[in-house]
């Protein structure tokens, strides 16, 4: 039987515990008429694989395979056409459904399933197979090796809603501040931009992760550890445009009241998680300077599909912080470590059975 990691359940209030993986076997795959059966070659790690650990993410589950992320090769189908016209491709796999293309959020009565450690769904990338239905895939980029691959759903999918969609100035010479600078999702929300010519800026409290965020085509950044930093980075926007259109936020705090001063009249603050508190204020001085918050989460099957193609058109590719190889619980661990302690620029990915060459970054 394939084998797969998942959690293992021990006592402890959510928010305190820390659930240890374990190996596990899992159903050897039988697809109905329009599924796939894929034979998973990388899988990648995202902040909710954190929480599913800590039992601060909703429906944690035991014995379901880990991980939303994932890459692999069409190894069997259901008797349909529209199943059997993938056999043999390489897929990266929708990491969630219920989300066909409405731009206001889920549109299923059961609400979004997001893959991976919870009971909403019973499929995990963290295993040598999966089996999803096949207007779940996209071909897998060509330019991108199995590792790049397995990064890019769902933190790609998480930066082009709050970019494209919710930010609304993904627009070229428009100037958008990312923070936190080093996550999988502000990596490529900076990427995607950049592609699109606008100006980016970032924050972080680490000076080598502003460095390399400039290599990677931003402007400029500054130290949010610094006092003042709002100050600093005004002097870096352009005359010509000396304030934000836009910032793309995951970690809430003090956002609101350091990005009324930054942002133009009706700027828009897009933020996708709130990682520094649940709770974040909403001052009488942004509303008077008309600005928007906007709460963005994941994505639909569409902006799936098109933040694929945006990824294959441009030839973007990921930024990976660290891989390892195999499903073995020892192995897999140390990533959780990188992700606790922040210590990762890029995405943690894990290679699994044969990988191509180039995955061996």
């Amino acid at each position: 039987m394939p084998s797969a990691i998942a959690i293992k359940q021990i006592h402890g209030k959510p928010g305190q515990v820390y659930y240890p993986l374990e190996k596990i076997t899992i159903p050897t795959p039988q697809p109905k008429e329009n599924q796939l059966v894929i034979s998973l070659t990388a899988a990648a790690l995202n902040h909710r694989d954190l929480f599913i650990r800590q039992h601060l993410y909703p429906g944690t589950a035991f014995g379901i395979p880990l991980l939303a992320d994932g890459v692999g090769i069409v190894t069997a189908t259901g008797s349909s056409f529209s199943a059997q016209q993938w056999l043999g491709k390489r897929v990266v796999i929708n990491p969630g459904t219920g989300w066909k293309d409405s731009p206001e959020g889920p549109e299923s009565p059961t609400g979004y399933k997001i893959l991976g450690g919870t009971k909403m769904n019973p499929s995990g990338t963290l295993a040598e197979v999966i089996v999803t239905e096949a207007s779940e895939v996209e071909e897998a980029p060509a330019h991108l090796s199995d590792v790049e691959a397995a990064a890019f759903p769902l933190a790609g999918l998480t930066a082009w809603r709050a970019l494209f969609v919710k930010s609304g100035n993904a627009v070229a010479g428009r100037n958008v501040l990312v923070t936190g600078i080093g996550g999988g999702v502000a990596l490529f929300v900076l990427q995607f931009a950049v592609a699109q010519g606008c100006n980016v800026y970032v924050t972080s409290g680490s000076e080598e992760k502003l460095r390399r965020a400039v290599e990677l085509g931003a402007k400029g950044g500054v130290n949010y550890r610094e006092q003042g930093w709002e100050k600093k980075l005004q002097a870096l926007l352009p005359k010509e445009r000396p304030y934000l259109d836009a910032i793309v936020d995951g970690a809430g705090g003090d956002v609101v009241s350091k990005g009324v001063k930054l942002l133009k009249a009706g700027g828009v603050i897009s933020i996708y998680g709130m990682t520094i508190s649940p709770k974040m204020d909403f001052l009488m001085s942004a509303v008077l300077r008309n600005i928007e918050v906007r709460g963005s989460t994941m994505g639909s099957r569409k902006e799936f599909a098109d933040m694929t193609n945006f990824i294959r058109e441009k030839k973007i590719k990921p930024i990976v912080s660290r891989v390892v190889h195999g499903l073995e619980v020892d192995v897999v661990d140390p990533l959780f470590d990188d992700m606790k302690n922040a210590s990762q620029f890029g995405k943690l990915v894990v290679t699994i059975g044969k990988s191509d060459a180039s995955s061996k970054l």
